[in-house]
């Protein structure tokens, strides 16, 4: 798997990452969750993983293309938003020897593969329905 890097919110030590893959998916690298409190408010699959990112992360989008990078609604992958205002991202853990190749990735970070349709339908205004909005 190919990756194109469209971004990074960095801080010191901090670098959650935002790839384009060749496979019509987004990698989304960020920070490992082992907070007790949110994983027992998730149904977590053998295979997935749960990973913490800005929401501002998203805004890398527009480098793919994307007309802006604002997350209008919270839905699969974004499992929840925290107080602080970051993103729980669920998805399957990246094993990919090729795309983990590409990638610097601290100890304390992984990353998640997720469809760009999960991601771009996230972009859409939410016309109404149910409020999916969970906040931990």
């Amino acid at each position: 798997m190919r990756l194109t890097f469209l971004g990074k919110n960095s801080t010191p030590g901090d670098s959650p990452t935002l790839y384009a893959s060749d496979q019509d998916s987004y990698v989304v690298q960020g920070w490992k969750v082992y907070a007790n409190e949110l994983l027992t408010q998730l149904d977590v699959p053998e295979g997935q993983t749960v990973i913490e990112v800005p929401t501002e992360l998203f805004e890398h989008l527009t480098n793919d293309g994307q007309p802006h990078g604002q997350i209008r609604k919270f839905a699969e992958p974004i499992m929840l938003v925290t107080e602080q205002g970051t993103c729980i991202v669920q998805g399957p853990e990246m094993h990919d020897p090729e795309a983990l190749s590409q990638m610097r990735m601290p100890d304390y970070e992984t990353c998640v593969e997720v469809s760009k349709s999960s991601i771009t339908a996230l972009l859409e205004e939410d016309k109404g329905g149910p409020d999916h909005f969970r906040t931990a």
